[in-house]
Order: structure tokens, then sequence, then C-alpha cells
């Protein structure tokens, strides 16, 4: 690789890391403001419940539809128009709802915010252009710290400058998707060469169509309900977290915000500096077994800790669940050819969408019987007990579907 080739990676690296941090960053800076103005709106804090809920569906319904299609495009028109027409768009959505009147404005936010958004079907695609096979667990460690580091910082700018007004988070996230617009308009190169490129096809592009490439090869369908059995697991943290701490240790939203910080910190620490070392060492297959066998465990102290200090504990060892989501991303993109890896993303997108729905409603049940005086299955962390469970027979399914380390098949030879 020449000198002018070097950089040119560099710099498209560069770019998909700050796209990163700049598109979750917009995203989270909403978090702590997006209810109180659902709930100013809707007029009741049960009916802003109601609406929030619907809001959480239209963007996993989006996500689910549109990321197929968005992954699709990418394959054929190349992944750098599609990154900047996705970017420019979910900054005019912060600005539709910067500007809204009713809670209808708000949905249709929520609607394009699920289209554009769809994108990082896209830059996981770009990651796998530009990077070798044995190099791309550590590439989508970089991107999975980039997210993380979006995730904590976001909410905290979000929850100041909601002091300020609830729309003015809006206004800022808008700016910072401009600025990621601009950045990439200047900087960003074209990473797929057009004699890569694949036909659009609408076979491929919607949602069923492409799931059919996880079922066109033994290994990649194997470990696409691996991903499915994780997404699915992880919404549980999610959706019953708060509640959770709060009704069994007692603990303040103070204390509940310095531990989510803390977990953020150390997921971008595991993803962003372990997962290149241990791959290098173990190789993918065994990195993501390991990952997911550490999330398993961790979820399952999380449900039968006795206490505030070993919850603290188990939510310390779920850090390296982080080494789970490059290495199993790493393994999938070496089932596909370069013309497939946009499908393949939105492939993947679609899978976690489906999880979204599904998993919310699955925990919130399990942790309404569980929790409160006469529940009717008298265990309270029974929700992350089952996660833990599910975790656990990801880790087993990876075991045996994944394919072998190629290092380590040339060792063994």
């Amino acid at each position: 690789m020449t000198g002018t080739a070097i950089r040119r990676r560099t710099a498209a690296i560069g770019f998909i890391l700050v796209a990163a941090v700049l598109d979750v960053l917009s995203m989270s800076i909403i978090i702590p403001v997006l209810p109180d103005l659902i709930r100013e709106m809707a007029g009741s804090s049960a009916r802003a419940g109601a609406w929030n809920g619907v809001f959480v569906a239209l963007w996993a319904v989006m996500q689910f539809v549109c990321a197929p299609v968005i992954g699709a495009l990418s394959d054929r028109f190349g992944r750098r128009p599609v990154l900047l027409i996705s970017i420019a768009g979910l900054g005019l959505d912060y600005v539709l709802m910067a500007l809204a009147p009713n809670l209808w404005w708000l949905a249709a936010g929520r609607l394009i915010g699920g289209i554009t958004a769809s994108s990082f079907t896209t830059v996981f695609a770009y990651m796998a252009d530009i990077t070798a096979p044995e190099q791309r667990a550590r590439g989508y460690g970089l991107i999975g710290a980039a997210f993380s580091g979006g995730f904590i910082v976001g909410p905290v700018i979000g929850g100041a400058l909601g002091e300020i007004s609830a729309r003015a988070p809006f206004w800022v996230a808008a700016g910072l998707s401009g600025a990621a617009f601009l950045y990439g308009l200047l900087l960003l190169p074209e990473s797929l060469a057009p004699a890569s490129r694949m036909a659009f096809a609408w076979k491929r592009a919607n949602p069923l169509g492409s799931l059919a490439l996880l079922r066109s090869r033994g290994s990649l369908f194997g470990l696409s309900i691996v991903n499915f059995l994780m997404q699915f697991a992880k919404q549980a943290f999610m959706v019953v977290f708060v509640l959770y701490v709060g009704d069994r240790y007692g603990w303040t939203p103070w204390e509940t915000g310095l531990l989510l910080g803390l977990t953020g910190i150390l997921d971008m620490v595991v993803q962003a500096f372990l997962i290149g070392p241990v791959v290098r060492r173990w190789g993918d297959r065994r990195a993501l077994v390991a990952g997911l066998s550490s999330g398993g465990i961790a979820l399952i102290g999380n449900g039968v800790a006795p206490t505030g200090e070993m919850f603290i504990a188990s939510c310390l060892l779920s850090a390296l669940w982080g080494l789970a989501m490059p290495s199993l991303q790493a393994l999938m993109t070496r089932q596909v050819s370069d013309s497939e890896q946009g499908q393949l993303q939105g492939a993947n997108t679609s899978v976690a969408s489906i999880a979204g729905v599904i998993s919310p409603l699955t925990f919130g049940a399990v942790y309404a019987l569980s929790a409160g005086p006469g529940a009717a299955i008298p265990f309270p962390g029974a929700a992350f007990v089952l996660a833990g469970v599910i975790v656990t027979a990801a880790a087993a399914l990876a075991a045996l579907v994944a394919p072998a380390d190629p290092k380590a098949a040339r060792s063994a030879a």
C-alpha cells in the first residue's frame, strides 16, 4: 500500500469515526428532553407514555423496512452519496422536531429519523470496504467505541441544554448533523470501487428479501441467529434497569446515571483498545464466544445480586460483552462478497429491529409479573436472569456455528 493510499484510508477511517460520534451525539442529545416535550404536547404522563411507545415502535419499524434498502443502495451507488444524503436528512429531521407544534409532527420526525439512522448499515459496510478481513473486528470495535462515546456525552449535553429550552437540544443536534455532512462532503472518499458494485433489485432491498442472504449460507444463518439472540437480550438492560435498581436497591437517578456512565466508558475502552489484541491472540470466533459468555454471566449476576455493590460488580464484567459484536460482524463479513456488504449490514439491522420490537414487550411483561408485592413471579431479577440464559445460549450456538479463524486453521494444517 502506497503512502497516498495509506493517507486516504486513514482519512476515511477518521471520517467514519467522527461521523459516528456526531450522529450518535445528535441522537442522544435529545434523550433527556424528548419525553418532557411529548408530555407537554400530550397533556399528561399517561398519554405521554402511550405516545412514547408509539414513537419507539415507529423508529424500529422504519429501521426494519429501510435498512435493507439503504444497504442495497450503497451497494449500487457507493457508500459516500448514501452516507451524505442520510446525514443531511437526519439534520433536517431535527429541524422539523425543533419546530414541531404537535405530536403528529414529532411522529413524522420519528419516521424520518428511523429512515435516516438506517445509514449505520452503510457505516459498517464502509469499514468492511477499507479494512482487511483480519482487521475488521478492530475496525468495528472502533465504531462501537465511537457510538459509546456519543451516548455517554450526548445525554449530559442534552440535559444541560434542556435547562435552557426543551427545543434547544434539537437545534444543536441539527447543527452537529450539519457539521458531519460538511466534514464528509469535503473529506470523505468513496470506498466501493465501481467494479465491485451490484445492480439494485427490490428482491434484495426489501426486508424479507435481504434476510434471504442470511439463509444463503449455513454459517451465516447460524451467526444471524446468534445476532438476534444477542440483540434480544440486550434490551433487558434498557427496559428494566432503571426500575429494577430503584425498586430493589433504592438508587436515585443520580446513582443510576453514574453507573450508566461508568459502564459506557468501560464498553468504549473494551471496543477501542481491547478487541484488537484479543482478536490477534484468540481469533474472532473465540473472542465472540468469550464476549457472549461474559455477558451471560454478568446478566445472571445482575438478576441474583443481593446488594447494589454486587450488581455493580456484574456490570463491570458485562463490559467484556463488548468483545462480541465486532467479532460477530467480522465473521459475517467474511461470508459475503464485497458487493454484498451493504445488503448484509441492512439484513443485520433488520434482525436487530425485529428484536427491538419484540424484546421490550417481553422483558417489560416479565418485570411486571416479577416486581412488587404479590408478584406472580416472586423474583424481581427474573428479567435479567432470562436475558442471561439467552446470551449463554447464544454463546453455545456461536461455538457450534462460527467458522474457524483462518490463522488457526492454517496453524492446524
